[in-house]
């Protein structure tokens, strides 16, 4: 099989999703930064930019997964199963770029929390590709469950409390890192299994299963939720004390 720029596979299901979403969120927080005044503008080159890039990465991608299916029923579920994985992730890159893009600091937030998870899974595919499967470190699985946390709750502090309409984008960012670690444990689950491949039946209630039991009290989100509103909260009350100080120096 000759090179493909994205690595089409159901054992990378989750690997594709973190590519194509970091992009977009990449190019929002570069606007954001920079903040140009022609925001419009600046905003229809990034969103251009990433267009091409993910257009021409999955037309050639496809192509090349294309040549090497055979043919028949359960190729072309294959192929529409991934190709419609593809799109929903540069949608969700295009969601990202424009909430974190945002002037507004509340969709900027709900940006950051919803690339909290995606995020940090293309940070461990980095890791893995530059020191190889096989030489991780023990203790990159154990870092990678907490760091969405930490980034979801860096944002929260960023974001603050007031006015009270600010408290949305808590409660979204703490949802979202309740349900987006399962559902991503889930989907890698349930196109992770040979055992079940092929079966969609059996492969759907494989994956109602791994995400009940996920989102549940036994799922292990608790802790993370907790972290990150710690972070938060301490952020917040940090932020608070500061201003305090300013402003009595100021008088």
């Amino acid at each position: 099989m000759p090179p493909a720029l994205l690595p089409l596979s159901q054992y990378e299901a989750t690997t594709i999703v973190a590519l194509l979403t970091v992009g977009g969120a990449l190019a929002g927080l570069a606007v954001r930064i920079w903040s140009p005044a022609r925001r419009r503008l600046v905003m229809g080159c990034a969103a251009a930019g990433v267009f091409a890039v993910h257009f021409t990465a999955t037309v050639q991608s496809f192509s090349v997964m294309h040549q090497g299916l055979a043919t028949g029923t359960l190729a072309s579920l294959y192929f529409g199963g991934l190709l419609a994985g593809v799109v929903g992730s540069v949608i969700a890159a295009f969601v990202a770029m424009l909430l974190i893009a945002s002037p507004s600091q509340v969709k900027a937030t709900i940006g950051f929390g919803l690339m909290a998870v995606p995020f940090t899974s293309w940070a461990v595919v980095w890791v893995v590709s530059v020191v190889g499967f096989l030489n991780v470190p023990t203790a990159v699985p154990t870092i990678a469950r907490w760091v969405p946390a930490v980034l979801v709750g860096s944002a929260l502090a960023w974001c603050g409390l007031r006015p009270a309409r600010r408290a949305v984008a808590w409660v979204l960012n703490l949802v979202l890192l309740w349900l987006l670690p399962a559902l991503f444990t889930a989907v890698q689950a349930v196109l992770g299994t040979r055992v079940l491949a092929g079966d969609i039946p059996e492969m759907l209630l494989m994956g109602r299963q791994v995400l009940s039991a996920a989102l549940g009290p036994d799922g292990g989100a608790l802790p993370t939720i907790l972290l990150a509103l710690a972070i938060g909260l301490v952020g917040v009350g940090v932020h608070e004390v500061i201003s305090r100080r300013s402003s009595g120096t100021a008088h």
